[in-house]
């Protein structure tokens, strides 16, 4: 093993570390995905949520100001960018991004547009109508599948990535970013100062606000497990379970009453996470069959 081969494992063991230590959805569903497979989707993940972690919470707890956390998000992208160039960063998860980013054909559209929605964040952009909405989610969440996508045709080299994959990717991942929204709303407007849902005031959420957003998720979610079905099958099942599991925390936001979600935070047990994902990877199973 050359010294290039063990830093890279090493990374992308940091890489691991960070989607098990932040999302037991994710990282339940990923363990269903073929190692090479599931340290692509990591090494995804990883980044994106250091990225997140800048313009949120830790980085203002750590004392940075908005000029200063804006600074770092920028680094941080100049050096994936030129980490993808390279093939070498000093940053463990930029490497294992960008060697995930060589390997897989994650381009550098994907990864400008991602950084532009999380400068949107850090500079406190209002999302004051729906070009700004889509804009944003498409940069958040959209490009994010298209990413993961990327990684699970490594499962099968005979996968095409045609138009109807990419829109499947795209949906799915709008369709978690929104959910975890409505999860957060409360957070978001009163921790964060952030509305992202146009037109809806957080303070005066409305049953009708609720009904409508979810009823986009489900629209999000039909298109998506069309794709899905496509999938090779270790990813087919690890998307039908992340895609179900978002799909039962969306059927509990839609009998939560509106009021609700401004003070509590919708979350499914562990023990039902399970039942659902085993009843997904039966399902997942039957429809690659099909």
């Amino acid at each position: 093993m050359s010294g290039l081969d063990l830093y890279t494992r090493t990374a992308r063991a940091a890489a691991a570390r960070v989607i098990s230590a932040y999302s037991t959805s994710f990282g339940l569903s990923s363990r269903l995905l073929p190692s090479e497979v599931r340290a692509c989707i990591s090494d995804v993940y990883a980044l994106v949520r250091v990225a997140d972690e800048i313009v949120d919470g830790p980085a203002a707890e750590a004392g940075l100001d908005a000029r200063e956390k804006r600074t770092v998000l920028d680094a941080l992208e100049e050096e994936t960018l030129r980490a993808m160039s390279s093939g070498f960063s000093a940053n463990l998860v930029v490497h294992a991004f960008a060697h995930t980013a060589r390997r897989t054909g994650i381009g550098d559209d994907l990864v400008r547009a991602f950084f532009a929605s999380m400068r949107m964040d850090a500079d406190g952009v209002e999302i004051a109508d729906d070009a700004t909405y889509r804009r944003y989610i498409h940069g958040s969440a959209e490009v994010v599948g298209s990413m993961c996508l990327r990684g699970f045709a490594q499962e099968d080299p005979r996968l095409v990535i045609d138009e109807a994959m990419e829109e499947g990717a795209r949906r799915l991942g709008a369709a978690f970013q929104k959910v975890n929204f409505l999860r957060d709303l409360a957070e978001d407007c009163d921790g964060l100062g952030r509305s992202y849902f146009p037109g809806v005031d957080p303070h005066a959420f409305t049953e009708a606000d609720k009904l409508r957003i979810v009823a986009e998720i489900d629209d999000d979610l039909a298109v998506a497990r069309a794709a899905i079905a496509r999938l090779p099958p270790a990813s087919r099942r690890a998307t039908t379970a992340a895609a179900d599991l978002f799909g039962r925390l969306n059927d509990l936001l839609r009998a939560a009453p509106a009021e609700e979600l401004l003070v509590r935070r919708v979350s499914v047990p562990t023990s039902e996470k399970l039942r659902v994902i085993a009843a997904a990877i039966v399902r997942g199973t039957r429809e690659g069959a099909a």
